[in-house]
């Protein structure tokens, strides 16, 4: 009888705390990402939106490739006239002023804001192996940082995050942070003998579980259960003539460490998660306000908290981080130099509107496929400049306070690669590949204001041309590199890693 009371007493305990948890942490909102979007206009006070441009060429609604209307909007926010109508001369007035004036509008209006209190991230490397990539020794790490959710236990956020260093290096590496899907590179195998008594050992544990698994052993005497995974050639697969080794593979060779990071396991990329992951952990998993932060400034974020642990570990030259990334994640990169002053460089892969693209360009993806479609990339306000029908009347994109052109000035004086390909080869027009060019001319001053070198030619957006396809504009920290490739940045690590190397102070 008392154990009966004893199980009563336990269960009635669960129960109340069960009661207690949800009196104290209210379930997350559970929204489509229809019914999140429609959610931020209703609080935006928005109707209708125009909707976005289709991709595809043969449709009505297709984007516009005509260059004579590319420019419906040719004037650009002044990147060097204050608020109050000051001209920045100096490099004091544009830290201490037209900077925060800067940031202040892109937080705002485009990517939203950090929230004031964001939780502690703590690191745990649960794998360290030695391991090969190409014909060169690593240490590689798996690592998992756990979000502290105590004041939302509902909602767990665990950021993914390998890290792979030389084995011999005589010092601390550069390493550059590629925002991906991280694995280990070539996860070490045991030897023969050790196999072996694996073997042995599972074939016991299997015969104590099921008995009659023996007379299958016995009838199949040279099967191992267990089979060693080949051995990474030290040499690498072999290569095509003319064919690049993979990124990771020449970054490693040229004495650099790298990091991928999982964007999803910091926020989801849809609309539906909006109220989970970071956003949704700080936000008590409730719906977003207009100026809270949207999914490229989380993956900043998450991408800072794994430069925090880089400058915990020994083998890495802290000082000497950069991001990388391709498409969305190449917008991601350019966000996270602009906002998190801690990286060093960035390599910037045919990042598009909300990236390097200008914002009041006609031509393909438009601000209109970013308000009714990826939403959630950006801050809620965002979606004010799509709208046609709304209480304060419309917007275009030529009301945007900002472009792309600050959000690279913001990375100034830094090391900031700005890489497309070709749509012949998969890059498709759709990214406005001249109207990154032009955000990159208008950037320019900036850097020159700060003492460093932009790309060499004229800052007048309005008539520099794109250069020819492989032409480096590489003499600056400021570089532009239109490849011969497809939709990704590959082609032109070999070129960022020199071009790196020429500004980093190594032995």
């Amino acid at each position: 009888m008392k154990y009966i009371c004893l199980f009563v007493l336990l269960m009635t305990i669960s129960v109340v705390n069960a009661q207690t948890t949800a009196a104290k942490y209210p379930p997350p909102v559970v929204f489509t990402a229809e019914q999140d979007h429609q959610n931020m206009m209703d609080q935006l006070g928005i109707k209708k939106l125009r909707p976005g441009p289709s991709g595809s060429e043969s449709a009505p609604n297709h984007a516009n490739y005509d260059e004579s209307l590319a420019n419906p909007y040719p004037k650009l926010p002044d990147l060097l006239i204050t608020k109050d109508g000051k001209k920045v001369s100096t490099a004091d007035m544009w830290w201490k002023q037209r900077r925060p004036e800067i940031k202040e509008d892109m937080e705002r209006e485009v990517y939203g804001r950090l929230p004031k209190k964001i939780p502690s991230v703590n690191w745990t490397v649960t794998i360290t192996d030695k391991e090969f990539v190409g014909r060169t020794p690593v240490i590689a790490k798996q690592l998992v940082g756990h979000v502290d959710n105590t004041d939302y236990p509902l909602i767990d956020v665990a950021i993914n995050m390998v890290v792979v260093v030389p084995a011999n290096a005589k010092g601390r590496v550069p390493v550059l942070m590629m925002l991906g899907f991280p694995a280990l590179p070539a996860p070490a195998q045991p030897s023969p003998d050790n196999m072996h008594k694996l073997n042995e050992a599972f074939k016991t544990l299997m015969i104590q579980a099921d008995p009659s698994m023996k007379a299958i052993f016995d009838q199949y005497p040279a099967y191992n259960p267990i089979q060693r995974a080949p051995a990474p050639s030290p040499f690498g697969p072999p290569l095509a003539p003319g064919q690049d080794p993979p990124s990771t593979e020449q970054l490693i060779a040229a004495g650099w460490g790298y990091a991928v990071i999982d964007p999803g396991s910091i926020q989801a990329d849809n609309g539906a998660g909006i109220t989970r992951g970071i956003i949704g952990l700080v936000n008590k998993g409730q719906p977003r306000k207009p100026d809270d932060w949207g999914a490229l400034r989380a993956w900043a974020w998450g991408a800072a908290r794994g430069l925090d642990y880089l400058e915990t570990d020994t083998m890495v030259d802290a000082k000497h981080v950069g991001i990388e990334g391709v498409s969305r994640y190449g917008k991601a990169a350019l966000v996270t130099l602009a906002f998190e002053e801690r990286f060093s460089m960035a390599l910037v892969g045919s990042s598009g509107k909300g990236g390097a693209t200008l914002h009041r360009r006609n031509w393909g993806e438009a601000v209109e496929s970013l308000t009714g479609g990826e939403y959630y990339w950006m801050a809620g306000n965002y979606i004010k400049y799509g709208a046609s029908e709304a209480a304060f009347g419309m917007k275009t994109a030529a009301d945007l306070p900002v472009d792309s052109h600050e959000l690279i000035a913001m990375c100034a004086p830094r090391l900031t690669f700005i890489s497309y390909g070709i749509p012949e080869k998969g890059d498709a027009k759709w990214l406005d590949h001249q109207g990154s060019y032009m955000a990159t001319i208008a950037a320019g001053p900036v850097f020159k204001l700060l003492g460093v070198k932009d790309l060499g030619v004229s800052n007048d957006y309005t008539s520099e041309k794109m250069p020819p396809v492989n032409t480096d504009m590489l003499d600056g920290e400021l570089a532009w590199r239109q490849h011969d490739g497809g939709h990704t940045d590959a082609p032109n690590m070999k070129y960022f890693i020199k071009w790196a190397n020429k500004f980093i102070p190594r032995k």
